[in-house]
């Protein structure tokens, strides 16, 4: 009974080989990895870049006014110099002179001269993009009131005061005439084409700044009057 109980022959099975095949699937992810990390880094530096030293280039026009603005009026020369005023009193009875008191005075004058920056439009701005080149119109000079130092005077007088009152008399009188002297001076040919050239130096070194920052380094600037 055991032979009938055989149990059949064990035919041997063949187990498929199975080939792994992690180490290629990793090596692609890695491939990939460097890829991504490569490109996050790329980003990473153009934002940076973008944000600490990439300037787009902005309206030179606008960047001029809004410097202009800013600074509303622009003091770009003084003039310091002394003015000779002469004065005299006369006093008469019924007519006849008696007594004749003259006094002159050498008095330290300043005069400010400045622009209106606020008065300007975009039209007194051109702006050549070929090349890049800012004409700049700017209108007429502003001169302040003469600035009198009474206090450091220089007084001569020829004569004898009789009363305190011919003698503030006539140091009112010499400070007005020194006042209309000074205002005068400040009307000189020299000395308006000396501020002329302050003011037109001095507008171009207040407007390098701004066109600089909106990407124009290299921009020439030219400043006129509108009376030139």
């Amino acid at each position: 009974m055991a032979d009938d109980l055989r149990r059949p022959p064990v035919q041997p099975s063949v187990v498929p080989t199975v080939t792994a095949d992690g180490g290629s699937l990793s090596a692609r992810s890695e491939k990939w990895l460097i890829v991504v990390i490569a490109l996050l880094a790329a980003l990473s530096l153009w934002l940076g870049w973008r944000a600490f030293y990439y300037q787009e280039e902005g309206d030179p026009v606008a960047s001029a006014m809004l410097a202009f603005e800013k600074q509303n009026s622009l003091v770009v020369f003084a003039s310091r110099f002394e003015v000779v005023a002469e004065s005299e009193y006369q006093q008469t009875i019924a007519t006849v002179p008696v007594r004749r008191v003259r006094q002159a005075m050498i008095v330290p004058a300043s005069i400010d001269y400045r622009l209106d920056l606020s008065a300007m439009q975009r039209d007194d701005f051109a702006w050549d993009e070929a090349s890049q080149t800012l004409t700049v119109t700017l209108p007429q000079l502003q001169t302040s009131r003469p600035n009198i130092d009474e206090a450091k005077a220089r007084l001569f007088t020829e004569g004898l005061f009789n009363t305190g009152g011919s003698q503030q008399l006539l140091s009112e009188k010499n400070s007005q005439v020194a006042e209309q002297k000074a205002a005068a001076f400040a009307k000189n040919p020299e000395v308006l084409s000396l501020a002329r050239t302050a003011a037109r130096e001095a507008v171009r070194q207040n407007l390098a700044v701004p066109l600089q920052v909106v990407g124009y380094d290299a921009a020439r600037i030219v400043v006129r009057f509108a009376e030139e």
